[in-house]
């Protein structure tokens, strides 16, 4: 463990764009190709729930993406790296599903591009959990919240305080260390009940993934009318 302070160095999570950017471009499926289990069962709810629209942040290579276009949603795929957004282009048109996906290149540390009340849903996997301030994720989820249609579903997934690589690594401040170069924000539960303002808390299920395992929250929130 590091011992750089308590505070974020907004330099060093500024470089993890172009960290990324090489990642996805020398591997088009660094995740694999298979949906993870988070978007099967954010697919089932939302199915449930009669929703059409979604918007995905940090979308990556698309294998959530493609995965919500062809179980029948439309969804406006998000993500600051250029390359993951050709990807995800050339898979949707590969499997025919074009007209049911839409690629931004867009940093969700400005204002979403989007009007109000655009979207039925908003899904990402891990995305807030990666180099983002809390100052910076509480801007997103009132973002998040402006363009969710009322009484709409914000679904995302986050690393928690019990896994294996909470407080390992360099010490990055605001609870995010940075492990093999690539920095982490951890969550606690009281933080995302503190980021839910103007939402109400449908569920915050834990959950294991991949190796270690990596330790998560699925936070299920609906947008208050």
């Amino acid at each position: 463990m590091g011992d750089d302070g308590p505070n974020a160095d907004k330099d060093v999570l500024n470089k993890q764009q172009a960290l990324w950017e090489n990642m996805l471009f020398l591997k088009p499926d660094m995740f694999g190709v298979l949906p993870s289990n988070a978007a099967q069962k954010a697919a089932s709810f939302l199915s449930e729930e009669g929703l059409s629209t979604v918007l995905e942040l940090g979308a990556g290579q698309g294998r959530d993406t493609i995965f919500l276009a062809g179980e029948g949603f439309k969804v406006s795929a998000l993500d600051y790296c250029k390359s993951a957004m050709g990807t995800i282009e050339k898979k949707a048109t590969a499997q025919g599903l074009s007209a049911f996906v839409d690629t931004i290149c867009h940093d969700v540390r400005n204002p979403l591009p989007f009007k109000e009340d655009s979207f039925d849903a908003c899904y990402s996997h891990m995305l807030l959990c990666m180099a983002l301030a809390t100052n910076q994720l509480e801007l997103l989820m009132q973002e998040i919240r402006r363009v969710l249609k009322p009484g709409g579903i914000h679904i995302y997934t986050v690393r928690n305080t019990d896994d294996p690589h909470y407080q390992k690594g360099i010490n990055r401040g605001d609870d995010m260390f940075e492990v093999s170069g690539f920095i982490v924000h951890f969550f606690s539960e009281e933080k995302v009940k503190s980021l839910a303002k103007g939402y109400d808390v449908v569920a915050i299920d834990r959950f294991e993934e991949g190796e270690l395992p990596r330790k998560l929250f699925g936070v299920t929130l609906r947008k208050k009318k």
